[in-house]
């Protein structure tokens, strides 16, 4: 799996001019899916995201977790994040999960992380979609699962 991380004072997203998702505080999460992932590149990518310090604490360091921060997470599926682009112009997505196996991650990842208390929003999959959102710090990581 890898993702970008976008830590956010607020972000939304919209599919065909209706808001489907929308965040205050909290993480923006783009993710895309390998072939070979599966439960174990889930809960690895959903604790490594929720327990990652990025947010200030009373010093104003980056040393809280979302869980800390009571924060909240968008999560949107991209394909496009493993998009190679070392030869040619046209971008190969060759290292992206098929459709059906993508689905099944990007919505096994949101249930883990309800499933661990983060009040969660997401995109829909496969549509295309409108993201906004205002990037607190700015804060953008990218990260692979092992």
């Amino acid at each position: 799996m890898r993702s970008v991380v976008q830590r956010v004072s607020s972000a939304g997203v919209t599919v065909d001019g209706e808001e489907v998702g929308r965040i205050g505080p909290g993480m923006l999460v783009l993710l895309a899916a390998a072939p070979g992932d599966g439960p174990e590149q889930i809960r690895w990518m959903a604790d490594k995201l929720i327990g990652l310090r990025i947010f200030p604490d009373e010093a104003g360091k980056m040393n809280l977790g979302l869980d800390q921060v009571c924060g909240e997470m968008l999560i949107v599926s991209q394909f496009t994040l493993y998009g190679d682009c070392r030869k040619g112009k046209r971008p190969s997505y060759a290292a992206a999960a098929a459709p059906e196996h993508a689905q099944q991650v990007y919505s096994d990842f949101i249930q883990a992380v309800r499933d661990r208390g983060i009040p969660v929003q997401q995109g829909v999959f496969g549509a295309m979609m409108d993201v906004e959102l205002v990037n607190d710090g700015p804060v953008t990581l990218i990260i692979d699962s092992p």
